[in-house]
């Protein structure tokens, strides 16, 4: 495993331009759920019921039972090693950008700058009505919460079952993916498209796909590391520093 380490910090230190790609998995260390494995978030709630934008217009507190607490808790939940990685790899010069499909912006939290978020974040709630913005975990009282100037019901800048992704982010995601030689793909399913597409975008335009997950997701991935992100990622940070300090 040593030696993996070893081989893929070379690889990102010789890369023309290294992006990332995240998902939920990245996210469980700092002890938020993740969706589609098991125990996860669908399992015990129907997206359907709770989190489309269908149900979010006829009965917005169901989604609001189900994201409230973490909004209002914002501050609590932290960047974990994997998250901080990423921003130091950014900051070395490394990493050119981060994609995530996460709305928890720990990304951002972390000291990452190049975060294309495809979901949208929760730290940005508005007004259905006036387009009032509010930042998490600032939000009035309430299930849903209502607009303090007009009265309109709150919506987290997020995008639900049934709504497109942003256009600018998707494009600008798949810019980054065909243009880039090594994607780290980190703690998700590649199994939701347009997502899933993006890892073959890379592959397609002659990059490499290095996957760190608990389960090989991805079945053209060139470098798989079949453990946690907050361990795999400083082990890789620590490699790639003993190979610049000998250079």
């Amino acid at each position: 495993m040593e030696e993996k380490y070893k081989r893929i910090a070379k690889l990102l230190l010789n890369s023309k331009k290294c992006i990332a790609l995240t998902g939920a998995g990245i996210s469980a260390e700092s002890g938020i759920p993740t969706f589609r494995s098991k125990e996860g978030m669908w399992e015990k709630y129907d997206p359907a019921v709770y989190a489309s934008i269908d149900a979010f217009h006829k009965d917005p507190s169901k989604y609001w039972t189900i994201r409230g607490d973490f909004i209002r808790n914002y501050d609590d939940y932290k960047p974990n090693p994997a998250h901080l990685t990423l921003a130091e790899l950014e900051k070395m010069g490394v990493l050119t950008s981060v994609i995530t499909q996460n709305i928890d912006g720990l990304h951002s939290k972390a000291g990452s700058k190049q975060v294309i978020e495809l979901h949208g974040t929760l730290r940005r709630i508005l007004c259905m009505q006036c387009s009032k913005e509010y930042t998490a975990p600032n939000v009035p009282d309430g299930t849903p919460p209502l607009c303090d100037e007009c009265g309109g019901v709150l919506k987290p800048n997020t995008v639900l079952f049934g709504e497109p992704l942003p256009a600018k982010a998707l494009s600008e995601a798949q810019r980054e993916c065909s243009t880039c030689d090594i994607m780290l793909l980190i703690g998700t399913s590649t199994v939701v498209y347009p997502v899933a597409a993006l890892p073959k975008l890379v592959k397609e335009n002659g990059g490499q796909v290095i996957e760190l997950n608990l389960e090989n997701a991805f079945p053209f991935t060139d470098y798989f590391i079949g453990e946690k992100a907050g361990t795999a990622m400083p082990q890789i940070m620590a490699e790639l520093k003993k190979i610049k300090n000998n250079n």
